[in-house]
This record gives structure tokens, C-alpha cells and sequence, in this order.
């Protein structure tokens, strides 16, 4: 085996070992499992959340955009970098809090807590099975393509090593092994990022003469433009830019578990301040390399390979391995996060809630972990026999993801009158408007992305619907309690907790 091999080797090995390592924890009951017994503290919340959102897009997808659109890809790095603080103050604490108050292990189940209704989850779990299931296949297909490429292992044995190593791990460990390996994962995606820039910017001759390089392919390319020029932008399609993974992923819900899973609400604070510092060093970084790829790599034939053929030329032998290790880390740490989150949704929010109630937190986990299984084998099946292109297919599945759950989830923890009719529609509104904008073309038509086209639809439903029913749904009263509770900075009385079980009841938080 090369050494870049060999690396790879190791790293696998750390990841499966820290399955190990917390399946004592995972084992103990759907809490355990899925939430790690709230037990993160801000470092974790903030890398886990971080590197669980940006996937192997980041360097598949970015560098792609890049090589093509040139410096146009920025408008979606720029979302991305005030993505985590957004989502972190906006949801974060009040999230944490409510979620406890009302007793919910799942981000769906928390849904349909704050809008009392079985209609919430029997939508709100489907929706998010079926696009977390596609994001999932995208993630497989970057890792089979990444391994392919530095170990030479045909694309069908690279894929099955990837998916291997991710479902072993998240199948023993649940949330917990997730989000340890999702820090850990974090951290090798900085350092290898980094590294593929610097060595990037040393090959072009430093960033003035890479930019001058640039122009005198397509001067455009250094605008934020796109190649044609500002007489061809489309100003719906860079709104839709900026707001799929900036307030989008407020709305994924394999991202709002991290909320949840904190040790207390506070956690939230320190979690902003880690997730800007790592976004402002790690999300430029792909895209400058993908526009870089431009001279170093003028004949791509695959812009999705840029940032993996960037590597291999500029880096010394040794540093190819760490760095390969970095973007297997950001294509599991993403992966793993969204097996668990199906796997979740298929034990919790469907077959518990519809078909077997009386289900045991042993048996909810075994539910869990086959779903994983499963849905891994299928995703494999797909991804090697008619792999499509991953950017388009993360960008397809986090725009529906968003359009249907931000308004709910945000209005969830912050306006009191939101009921169970708007909240309905609105999913509804959401989850139909981008699909049938994205799938009749009407992106090109138009000119307006489908993220921006679901979040005012979704928005206009929950508004217009709500105050249209307060009469005939109002609010429930223990959840205007929960929601004039989760106002306030500090503990949560006891008497809010009385009727959950003994595990979520002796997590009060002693501070805020």
C-alpha cells in the first residue's frame, strides 16, 4: 500500500475505535442513542454541527462551482460562513430549552410536541426521510470517488470501504459516536484544507499571480459575476445562493439534534463563537482551490474531482494521505450524522409513533440501527450503479429540506400564536413549491432559486394560516407555558418536567 493508503488505514481504524469506545453510552436506551445523553459540551456542538452541514459537497461540490463559475461561487461560501452563528442564536438555546420542557428525543418529535398533532409528524418524517436519504447518496458517492481515486481500488469496493467504516461506527454508537468522531473529523478537515490551499497558492505563485492567471483565461471569472458577465446574473439564483446554508440548514434536521444534545441551553454562546472561527478558516478555502484548479488543471475533464486533483499535484506524498483523511472526514462526519438522523425518524417518528407505541428503548435502538443498515445498502446500490453528480443532488435535497422545516422550527421556539394548521401548511407549501419549481424548470425560467421561492411560500402559509385559525386551533396552554419558559435565561423549574420519563426529568439543567 502507498502511504497515502496507509493513512487512510489508520484514520478508519480511529473512527471505528471510537464507535467502540462509546457504545456502552449508546446502549443505554433511545436517550443514549440518539442524544448522547445531552451531554456536549460547546466545542463539540459547534464542529459537530459544522462539520455534519458541509459534507463532501465542500470538496466536491465547492471546487466544482469554483472551476466553473469562478469567483460567482462565493455567494454560497458566503452563506455558509455566518451559517453556524446564525443557527446557533436563533435556535440554539431555545431549542435546547424547550426541547427538554416538552420531553422530545427527535427533532421531528419536537415538532410535533411545539404543534400538538399526529398530521406534524406523519409530514414532517416522510419529507425528511426521503431527502436525507438522497443527501446520504451523495456523501457515498464522494467517498467511493475520493477513495478511488488515491488508492486505485475500483469505484464499487471504494464505495462499500466508505459506507463500511460509517456504518459501523454510527451502528454502535449512535449520537454520541457521532458527534466525537464529527469534532475529531473537523479538525483533520482544517488542517487538510488549509494545507491544499497553501500548497495551491505556492504552485500558482502566490494569490496575485494565481488571479492574473485567472483573467487571462475569462477575466469574468474574477468577478462575482460568473463567466458571462453581470448581464447574464440571475439575482433569485444568488439570493437562493446565500440563504440555502445560511438560514437553510436551520431547517435540516440532522443539524437541529446538535441543539438538543447540549449539556444546557447556554452552551449555545460558546458554541457561536467556535463555529465563526472555524467557518472563517476552513469554507473560503475550497472554492479559492477550485478556481486556482484553473490553471493548475486546465484539461479537468471532472470539475468535481478539482479539489482531490489539487491535492495529488502540489502536496508531497506524505501530506496526500493527511489531507485525503481530511476530505474522508468532512464526507463522513456528514454521512454519519444523516444515517443516524434516518435511522431515527424510522424508529421514533414512524414506526413508534404509528405502529408499535409500546415499543422498548432497547428495541427503538434496534429499530434505529437496522434502519441505518438498510438504507445504507440501498444508497450503495444506487450510488454505484448510476452514481449522479453530487453537487446537484445536495443542493436538491438541503433546498427542499430547508423550504419545509425553517419557518416551523424558528417559529417553533419564537411565536407564540404559530399553530398546527400553519404549521401543516406550511411544510406542505414549502416541500411543493421547490420540488415543482426545481423539476419544471422554472429556476431557469424565472431566475429565482427554489430556496428562496419554498422559504417565502413556507413563511406566507405558517403566517397567513395561523392567525387565520387561532380561534378554531389555538395554541395549547402547557405549550405557551413551555414557550414563556423558554423566554427566560435560567434553569427549568422542576414542575415543568413532572410526566417525563425519569431519564429527561434528572437533566435539568443547574444553570443557564
Amino acid at each position: 500500500m502507498n502511504i497515502e493508503t496507509w493513512f487512510l488505514v489508520i484514520y478508519f481504524i480511529a473512527m471505528a475505535g471510537i464507535g467502540v469506545w462509546t457504545l456502552k453510552i449508546g446502549s443505554k436506551g433511545s436517550e443514549g442513542y440518539l442524544l448522547g445523553g445531552r451531554s456536549l459540551g460547546a466545542a463539540v456542538t459547534a464542529l459537530r454541527l459544522q462539520s455534519s452541514s458541509m459534507s463532501g459537497y465542500m470538496f466536491l461540490g465547492a471546487g466544482s462551482l469554483a472551476y466553473t463559475k469562478g469567483y460567482f461561487s462565493l455567494w454560497y461560501a458566503m452563506g455558509y460562513i455566518g451559517g453556524g452563528v446564525l443557527n446557533l442564536s436563533i435556535l440554539g438555546r431555545r431549542m435546547r430549552k424547550l426541547s427538554q420542557i416538552l420531553g422530545s428525543l427527535t427533532s421531528i418529535e419536537y415538532l410535533e410536541h411545539r404543534y400538538p398533532s399526529k398530521w406534524i409528524r406523519a409530514i414532517a418524517a416522510p419529507v425528511a426521510l426521503f431527502c436525507i436519504f438522497f443527501y446520504v447518496m451523495s456523501q457515498f458517492i464522494a467517498g467511493g470517488r475520493g477513495l478511488e481515486m488515491v488508492t486505485g481500488i475500483p469505484y464499487a469496493w471504494a464505495l462499500l470501504i466508505a459506507v463500511g467504516v460509517i456504518v459501523f461506527y454510527t451502528f454502535l454508537g449512535g449520537y454520541l459516536a457521532v458527534a466525537y468522531t464529527d469534532f475529531v473529523q473537523a479538525i483533520i478537515m482544517l488542517i487538510g484544507m488549509v494545507w491544499i490551499l497553501i500548497g495551491c497558492l505556492q504552485a500558482v505563485g502566490g494569490w496575485t499571480a494565481g488571479n492574473e492567471a485567472v483573467g487571462q483565461i475569462n477575466p469574468n471569472l474574477l468577478t462575482m459575476w460568473g463567466p458571462d458577465g453581470i448581464e447574464s446574473v440571475q439575482w433569485g439564483v444568488i439570493v437562493g445562493a446565500v440563504l440555502v446554508f445560511s438560514i437553510g440548514y436551520m431547517g435540516w434536521p440532522h443539524v437541529n439534534v446538535s441543539h438538543m444534545a447540549m449539556k444546557r441551553p447556554s452552551v449555545a454562546r460558546r458554541a457561536s463563537l467556535y463555529a465563526t472561527g472555524f467557518n472563517l478558516l476552513f469554507i473560503p478555502a475550497p472554492y479559492i482551490v477550485g478556481i486556482m484548479a484553473l490553471i493548475l488543471l486546465p484539461t479537468l475533464d471532472n470539475p468535481e474531482l478539482a479539489v482531490f486533483e489539487v491535492a495529488d499535484t502540489v502536496l508531497p506524498n506524505f501530506a496526500v494521505g493527511i489531507v485525503m483523511a481530511g476530505i474522508m472526514a468532512a464526507i463522513m462526519s456528514t454521512a454519519d450524522a444523516l444515517l443516524l438522523q434516518s435511522g431515527t425518524i424510522a424508529s421514533q417518528d414512524l414506526f413508534q409513533r404509528f405502529f408499535k407505541k409500546d415499543m422498548s428503548d432497547q428495541q427503538s435502538v434496534w429499530v434505529s440501527r437496522f434502519t441505518v443498515l438498510v438504507l445504507a445498502m440501498i444508497g450503495y446500490f444506487v450510488a454505484v450503479n448510476d452514481p449522479p453528480a453530487v453537487a446537484e443532488v445536495v443542493i436538491f435535497s438541503t433546498t427542499v429540506l430547508g423550504a419545509a422545516f425553517v419557518p416551523v422550527y424558528i417559529a417553533a421556539a419564537w411565536w407564540k400564536k404559530a399553530n398546527v394548521p400553519g404549521a401543516i401548511w406550511s411544510m406542505i407549501a414549502g416541500t411543493v413549491s421547490s420540488v415543482v419549481w426545481q423539476l419544471t424548470g422554472l429556476v431557469d425560467v424565472t431566475g429565482v432559486d427554489p430556496m428562496g421561492v419554498g422559504i417565502v411560500c413556507s413563511t406566507l402559509a405558517l403566517i397567513l394560516v395561523s392567525l387565520a385559525t387561532q380561534r378554531s386551533h389555538p395554541v395549547p396552554a402547557h405549550v405557551l407555558e413551555a414557550l414563556k419558559e423558554t423566554d427566560k435565561i435560567g434553569a427549568i423549574p422542576a414542575h415543568m418536567l413532572t410526566g417525563q420519563n425519569d431519564s429527561l426529568a434528572g437533566q435539568v439543567p443547574k444553570d443557564v
